[in-house]
């Protein structure tokens, strides 16, 4: 289970998010983004961080302390702006906290390296979730201590947001041509080859045990919490089975640009664009 605290006190929104996350102080003396359960994504931008979250730590992948963060509307009566308070006050209770990393940099693939095995976990986890929001326009990548982390999981597993088309999702192909770590010749079957395998039904149940049930619950077509969780297992399982084979990294095809700048599309094909 995801560590509960308290926030006890608002300190500055992080306007580089569209759900204008917040930075918070909390009663373990920790200080975390904030991600509230009454901005406009709603809660499913929530579960998607937990359930993604959770099963990228538990593949190994760095990401982030979780914890679930509960929210006393009345903090927002002293923020000044309409906008924030608004937002504070549309949250009361669990929100989600992710663990403050002070002084981490936005990843810049101009800048950082990153290895040909380390960037292929993270593809083949971004297509295991279907990652929308890992491209070199916005990478959700942070480079701390050195290292590579990542965050916002929120624009994943789409399928959720229509579960009749999950079936169908659970084998779609995932093209990584514009994700922001094609260009350090990613080692997809080497990620698959180690990673599928550990994509097991217990590993993604605990995964999905980690979000609240007030977060889940309610969903059309699921009498419970737990069915839903279930619905989410099923069909990362079978996607874990299959997704290795069905990557597409590198320039896309001539009825498809890219539509990445310049540098991205030399270093992909080793030679300017004609």
């Amino acid at each position: 289970m995801l560590p509960h605290v308290t926030a006890t006190r608002y300190v500055a929104p992080l306007r580089e998010g569209g759900s204008l996350p917040g930075i918070v102080e909390a009663d373990d003396l920790g200080t975390y983004v904030m991600k509230f359960t009454g901005a406009g994504q709603g809660r499913k931008t929530l579960v998607a961080e937990v359930i993604c979250g959770q099963l990228a730590r538990r593949l190994g992948l760095r990401v982030p302390e979780l914890a679930v963060l509960e929210l006393d509307p009345v903090i927002g009566r002293g923020e000044p702006d309409p906008e924030v308070q608004a937002l504070l006050k549309a949250s009361g209770g669990p929100n989600l906290g992710m663990d403050f990393l002070p002084g981490a940099l936005g990843f810049d693939p101009l800048a950082f390296e990153t290895d040909p095995a380390e960037a292929g976990r993270v593809v083949w986890f971004d297509a295991l979730i279907n990652n929308v929001d890992r491209s070199w326009r916005n990478p959700n990548l942070l480079v701390w201590h050195g290292r590579m982390w990542l965050i916002d999981h929120g624009a994943t597993m789409i399928w959720h947001h229509n579960w009749p088309s999950a079936a169908a999702a659970a084998g779609k192909a995932y093209d990584a041509s514009d994700h922001v770590l094609a260009t350090f010749a990613p080692d997809v079957a080497g990620a698959a080859a180690e990673l599928a395998p550990r994509v097991t039904e217990e590993l993604l149940a605990a995964a999905a045990a980690d979000v609240p049930d007030a977060w889940l619950a309610g969903e059309p077509g699921f009498d419970s919490p737990d069915a839903l969780r279930r619905a989410y297992v099923e069909v990362l399982l079978e996607r874990a089975a299959v997704i290795g084979e069905r990557i597409t990294v590198g320039e896309r095809s001539a009825d498809k640009p890219s539509q990445a700048p310049e540098w991205v599309r030399v270093r992909l094909n080793g030679k300017a664009p004609q």
